[in-house]
C-alpha cells in the first residue's frame, strides 16, 4: 500500500446514499460519508485513497482475493465476518429502524407484529437476521436501497427494517411513509482487512483513534446528518446532540427530494451522465468483442472436433459443450475469479471476464457451426473428392462458406445476447454499462428515465453488428451463387 502510495478500498456505489454513491448533481463524482472517511484514513496513513467498486455482497470475497486493501462500505461487526477477515475498531453505530406506510392501520410498529408478514431489508445484514428471528417473511433486495422503500410504497411489503442511515435518507423523506418510534437493535460498522494483514489493521485502528480524538469523525457524520447518541457513546464523545450543519444531507435532499419532470431531466441532468455511460459502453463493447472472438475461435475448433475428429475428440468436444451449456454463467464466472486463486491461478478482472464469457459462448457457437457444417449435402463432399480436392480444400472452399452463411444469423443473435450478458462482469469489479446505470439510477432516484437511456445505448451498440451480419450474409449468398453457376 505505502509502496504504491494508495489505499485501495472496496465499496459498492449501487447501494446509494449516504455511504458511497454518484453525486446526483455531478454524476462523475463519487461522494458519501464513507468516501470522506476513506480519504481521511488515507491521509492519516500518508497515502491517497482510491475506490474499487464491486457488489456489496461480494466485497469480503474480493478483499480476500486481494483486489483491494480494505473494504469500507457499511461492513457490520459480526462473528461470521471475523472468520473471513479482520475487523477494525468500530467507527460508526446506529439503530435498526422500522419504516411503514403512513396512515396504514394494519402496519406493524413493533417487531412482535412482523411475524408472518412480508418485510424488506438487505441480504446478509443484521436487520435480516432480526427479521428471521421474529418469523417475518423476509424479502431481500440485491439492488439499491431505493427499491426497498419503493416496494413498501407500492404495498408489496408491509414494512422495511434497515440501519438508521438508510432509513434517514430513504424512509423519512417519503411523505407516504413513516418511521416507527424506537430502534430494534444496534449495528456497528468496521473496516474489513484481509486475514494476515495485522500490521495494516493496527495502522487502521490507530488512524481511526486519531480521527475520533481530533473530531474528524464527528465532523464527517454531522455534515451527512448522521451524528447520533449511539456513535457519540462509541467514540466517547460527551455531546450526543449534533452541533454542525448537515450540509451534505441538505444538498442530497435538494437534489433528489423531488424528481424533476422528464423533459427537464433530459435537458439538465442526463447530459452530465453521458461521459459515464460512454465509459460503461466502451467496457461493455470491449469485453463483448474480445469474448466473441474467443468464442468464435474456440467454437470452430469444437465443431470440427465433433464432426470430423476421431471418437475420443468427439466425446471430449461433446462433454465440454454439455457441461458448459448445462451450468449457469454466473457460477462459471465465480469459479474462475474466486475459485482459481485457490489453485494458485489469479487472473485480473478483464481476463477473467473475457475468458469466462468467451469459453461459455464457445459452446453455443460450436453447435451453430456444427449445424451449419452438417447442413451441407453429402453429395457435395463426394463431388469434391471426384474433382481431386483434399479434405482441407473441401472444407475451405465448399463446406465452410455454406456453413458460415447458415450459422451467421444465430451467431449474430449470440453476440447481441453476449452484449447483455457482459453485465455479469460487474461481479469482478468491472463497471460496465448496466452497472453504470444501476449506480446512477439509485443515486439520482431515477430508474425509468435513465433506464430508457441505457436501453437506447444497448440498442445502438447492437444494431451495427446486426446490419453487418446481414451484409455479410447477402455477400456470401451472392458468392455461392456465382460459384455454383
Amino acid at each position: 500500500m505505502r509502496a504504491r502510495g494508495e489505499l485501495l478500498w472496496g465499496a459498492d456505489a449501487q447501494g446509494g446514499a449516504p455511504y458511497v454513491f454518484q453525486d446526483p448533481m455531478d454524476p462523475n463524482r463519487l461522494i458519501g460519508f464513507e468516501v470522506d472517511l476513506a480519504n481521511a484514513l488515507a491521509g492519516k496513513l500518508g497515502v491517497r485513497a482510491r475506490p474499487v467498486l464491486g457488489p456489496w455482497d461480494s466485497l469480503l470475497e474480493l478483499l480476500a482475493r486481494g483486489d483491494f486493501d480494505v473494504a469500507l462500505n457499511g461492513i457490520e461487526v459480526a462473528e461470521e465476518k471475523r472468520r473471513v477477515c479482520l475487523l477494525s475498531r468500530p467507527y460508526y453505530s446506529a439503530g435498526e429502524r422500522l419504516t411503514v406506510r403512513r396512515g396504514d392501520p394494519q402496519a406493524p410498529h413493533v417487531l412482535s407484529q412482523v411475524k408472518g408478514r412480508p418485510v424488506g431489508t438487505l441480504p446478509g445484514s443484521l436487520a435480516e437476521r432480526i427479521l428471521r428471528r421474529e418469523g417475518a417473511q423476509v424479502r431481500t433486495y440485491e439492488g439499491g436501497q431505493d427499491e426497498i422503500f419503493a416496494d413498501l410504497k407500492l404495498g408489496r411489503t408491509d414494512a422495511v427494517l434497515l440501519d438508521e442511515p438508510i432509513t434517514r435518507y430513504y424512509g423519512t423523506i417519503e411523505p407516504d411513509l413513516e418511521v416507527a418510534p424506537g430502534s430494534f437493535g444496534e449495528v456497528r460498522y468496521a473496516v474489513a482487512v484481509r486475514l494476515g494483514e495485522e500490521d495494516l489493521l493496527r495502522a487502521i485502528d490507530e488512524a481511526l483513534d486519531e480521527l475520533a480524538r481530533d473530531g474528524t469523525l464527528r465532523s464527517i457524520y454531522e455534515r451527512w446528518g448522521l451524528w447520533n447518541p449511539e456513535t457519540a457513546a462509541l467514540l466517547g464523545d460527551p455531546n450526543p446532540s449534533p452541533s454542525g450543519v448537515p450540509e451534505q444531507y441538505d444538498a442530497w435532499r435538494a437534489a433528489v427530494g423531488k424528481v424533476p419532470p422528464f423533459l427537464e431531466r433530459v435537458r439538465e441532468r442526463y447530459p452530465a451522465t453521458l461521459a459515464l455511460f460512454a465509459r460503461g459502453a466502451l467496457m461493455t463493447l470491449g469485453v463483448s468483442l474480445l469474448s466473441m472472438a474467443l468464442a468464435v475461435a474456440t467454437g470452430v475448433v469444437l465443431a470440427v472436433m465433433r464432426v470430423f475428429g476421431p471418437l475420443p475428440l468427439r466425446w471430449l468436444a461433446m462433454a465440454y459443450i454439455e457441461v458448459v451449456r448445462g451450468t449457469p454463467l454466473l457460477v462459471q464466472l465465480t469459479l474462475v475469479y474466486f475459485g482459481l486463486p485457490q489453485l494458485g491461478l489469479r487472473l485480473d478482472p478483464l481476463t477473467a471476464g473475457v475468458l469466462t464469457l468467451g469459453l461459455n459462448y464457445a459452446a453455443a457457437e460450436a453447435e451453430n457451426y456444427r449445424a451449419g457444417i452438417s447442413s451441407v449435402p453429402a453429395g457435395q463432399h463426394e463431388a469434391a473428392r471426384v474433382l481431386g480436392l483434399t479434405r482441407w480444400q473441401t472444407l475451405r472452399h465448399v463446406v465452410f462458406p455454406q456453413a458460415m452463411r447458415i450459422s451467421l444469423p444465430p451467431m449474430t443473435n449470440d453476440f447481441i445476447a453476449l452484449l447483455k450478458d457482459s453485465s455479469l462482469v460487474s461481479l469482478v469489479t468491472l463497471t460496465e454499462l448496466t452497472r453504470t446505470y444501476l449506480n446512477l439510477a439509485n443515486a439520482m432516484r431515477d430508474h425509468l428515465g435513465l433506464g430508457l437511456l441505457v436501453a437506447a445505448i444497448y440498442l445502438l451498440l447492437g444494431l451495427p453488428f446486426a446490419h453487418l451480419a446481414r451484409t455479410v450474409e447477402a455477400r456470401l449468398g451472392r458468392h455461392l451463387k456465382e460459384v455454383t453457376r
